[in-house]
């Protein structure tokens, strides 16, 4: 019982650091993104256009890392495919 208790916690552990440093880097760099990109288009104006759709796509692909963390760690808590490997001792 006590490999099994232990098994859950370290995959309660796991998935809670997984989100955690994933969304800390997703938010990191959508912040340094949209800084560099408002300061580009702060210094080249007319060069707004291609700067914005850019952006919106870095920012996309940056928010798919965080979402595929989130998947990550729900497969870690509901879905874990270690479980099998875990044994309860008598």
């Amino acid at each position: 019982m006590d490999n099994v208790l232990a098994f859950y916690t370290i995959s309660i552990v796991a998935a809670g650091l997984t989100i955690a440093l994933a969304v800390m880097g997703a938010a990191s760099a959508q912040g340094r993104a949209a800084a560099s990109a408002f300061e580009a288009m702060a210094r080249q104006p007319e060069a707004q256009g291609g700067i914005n759709s850019s952006l919106i796509l870095s920012l996309a692909l940056i928010e798919s890392l965080a979402i595929y963390a989130l998947a990550v760690s729900l497969i870690i808590l509901f879905a874990n495919p270690f479980l099998s490997y875990v044994t309860v001792l008598p």
